[in-house]
């Protein structure tokens, strides 16, 4: 049985943007889901990914950024999307009966979260669905600098064909910022997790990996120090 969704609105400076919650009837955690740079929050794989994780007790929230909801197509800063996490953290807060409230993210989305938490904002922990630790091609420019301050647990998802994050590279950040991190290939997945020679849609993609987030979340639990921040001083 499908869990019902809630359209909301979250109020980011003088914008708005869209949101959707689904609360299962019996649920131990919430889970805030961020699109990447080229698709909103109704791209059939945070659909997929979402409403599988609802199946398994896991509350959702997913979310536009601002850029999405105005139909432009280039991201928004950090600071506005940082500003975005926020709000749709504190919508899923009021929603979730203190329940542990994770925030997760398809590769922008992902970074977004991590930057968001690095300066303050309150998580259980950090789910990546691909994250973008260099640009394709350009694995000298990492995005990693802001992750080695971060404590809380971290699930990193990542297809072994990611052009975005090179295995060996990708091992190597997670090492430096010690136990806390946890990377788990997916073999043949490239950045949307599409397998070659495998005939799945994207929201099968998605949906493929909720069990893997469900367990990570079960596993790590109320984690006493994942609402604040550590100083890296």
């Amino acid at each position: 049985m499908t869990t019902p969704e809630f359209p909301i609105i979250l109020e980011v400076g003088d914008a708005t943007v869209s949101a959707v919650f689904a609360g299962p009837e019996v649920s131990f955690a919430t889970l805030v889901v961020a699109h990447g740079a080229g698709a909103g929050m109704d791209h059939p794989f945070l659909v997929g990914f979402t409403r599988a994780l609802n199946e398994l007790g896991v509350a959702t929230l997913r979310f536009n950024f601002p850029y999405r909801e105005a139909g432009r197509k280039f991201p928004d800063r950090p600071p506005a999307a940082i500003a975005t996490w926020r709000a749709a953290m504190d919508a899923a807060a009021s929603r979730s009966a203190g329940r542990p409230l994770w925030a997760a993210g398809k590769s922008f989305g992902g970074r977004m979260a991590s930057m968001a938490v690095a300066e303050g904002m309150p998580a259980a922990g950090l789910v990546y669905l691909g994250y973008p630790l260099h640009p394709p091609g350009k694995p000298e420019k990492l995005r990693d600098e802001h992750l080695y301050g971060l404590t809380l647990p971290m699930l990193f998802l990542q297809g072994t064909r990611d052009t975005f994050a090179t295995p060996e590279l990708l091992e190597a950040v997670a090492a430096k910022i010690g136990p806390s991190a946890t990377v788990e290939w997916r073999e043949g997945g490239d950045h949307s997790f599409a397998v070659a020679g495998a005939k799945r849609s994207a929201d099968e993609a998605g949906a493929s990996l909720a069990a893997s987030v469900a367990d990570f979340l079960k596993a790590h639990g109320e984690n006493p120090a994942a609402a604040l921040l550590n100083d890296p001083a």
